[in-house]
């Protein structure tokens, strides 16, 4: 499954993990402003904010799983199975756009989650397959900017717009109940638990203030462990240390490829983060890892000419690459 978060240090920092049993070879696409977005249901974009993020590209088109925009915009879908339900188009009556347009539908043409909430207000995300090969996905969405944090939910009841406090997100359940959930947790501390009982022993490890944290893989735990950790990760001195504390944060949710079993028709496989990303929102640049390759690899945006009219990308690197410091 996945997780994603918005970290603000110096800069603003938002990432996720891709957790799944595959790769579909996902590249590091950057769409100029130039770049004509078409949209199934609400015509087109001739222009729109420069967008780089980690997309699967079918037939020049960017299936965004993650992006954002040069106004430091940025946005993220996670898997929603069991709770994503969609509008029928036929019965919509307004604004109509298919899950796999909404990235590039609200990066393309708004610069805060300010302006992104009016536009969410009057939009239904309706059931529009992108292919007969590739049918829409249930998902949800992390959308941030430097200030604050919004999830996005198609429900039974319509569409949800949630303010997240807690600046990550992860699978299922809805976002109400995991963030919910955060109240199980309110004592864990990054400090030295007090001795309450009076019992006058002392401590036998460091790290006790976060006792009960949980482990484990499933999205509740992630959600509690992601959130942890990002309340507590400390900002820094350098734009170079704070990218690395989204990493390690973005980390302690990472997947281990044997520890999740899917038994499937093909077969046992096993879910593993894929990759994880992680942006610079400021400055414009992708960094990501990938499940071979942990060394940081980065795609600055503003290194292209953003005003062609030509999708650019870059394919990941997926090799491990190890840095052997004392052989020539």
């Amino acid at each position: 499954m996945c997780t994603a978060l918005s970290f603000c240090a110096n800069h603003h920092y938002f990432g996720r993990t891709l957790d799944l049993e595959c790769s579909f070879g996902e590249s590091i696409a950057i769409l100029p402003r130039a770049c004509g977005l078409h949209f199934r249901r609400v015509g087109s974009m001739a222009r729109h904010h420069a967008i780089i993020g980690v997309a699967h590209i079918v037939d020049g088109y960017p299936l965004y799983y993650d992006a954002v925009n040069e106004r430091g915009l940025a946005m993220a879908g996670l898997h929603f199975p069991g709770n994503a339900v969609y509008t029928m188009p036929e019965r919509a009556s307004r604004p109509v756009i298919a899950p796999f347009e909404l990235i590039p539908w609200i990066l393309g043409q708004t610069s805060t989650v300010a302006e992104a909430y009016r536009l969410l207000g009057r939009l239904q995300v309706c059931q529009l397959d992108f292919s007969p090969n590739l049918p829409t996905t249930p998902l949800h969405w992390l959308l941030a900017d430097r200030e604050q944090s919004l999830v996005v939910e198609p429900l039974a009841d319509g569409l949800h717009i949630h303010d997240n406090p807690a600046g990550v997100l992860t699978n299922n359940p809805p976002f109400d109940e995991q963030l919910r959930r955060l109240t199980d947790f309110a004592g864990l501390t990054a400090d030295p638990p007090a001795d309450r009982m009076g019992l006058g022993q002392p401590l036998y490890s460091r790290g006790m203030g976060g006792m009960g944290l949980p482990g484990d893989l499933s999205s509740p735990s992630r959600f509690v462990r992601a959130a942890f950790t990002r309340r507590f990760a400390r900002v820094l001195d350098s734009d170079g240390e704070n990218l690395e504390q989204a990493f390690h944060i973005l980390g302690s949710v990472g997947q281990t490829d044997g520890c999740v079993r899917l038994p499937s028709d093909e077969g046992i496989q096993y879910e593993r983060t894929v990759y994880t990303s992680c942006y610079d929102t400021t400055s414009g640049v992708c960094h990501y890892t990938t499940y071979n390759n942990r060394s940081i690899t980065a795609v600055n945006m503003r290194a292209e000419n953003l005003d062609t009219a030509k999708l650019i990308s870059y394919p990941m690197l997926t090799e491990p690459r190890i840095f052997r410091q004392n052989e020539k």
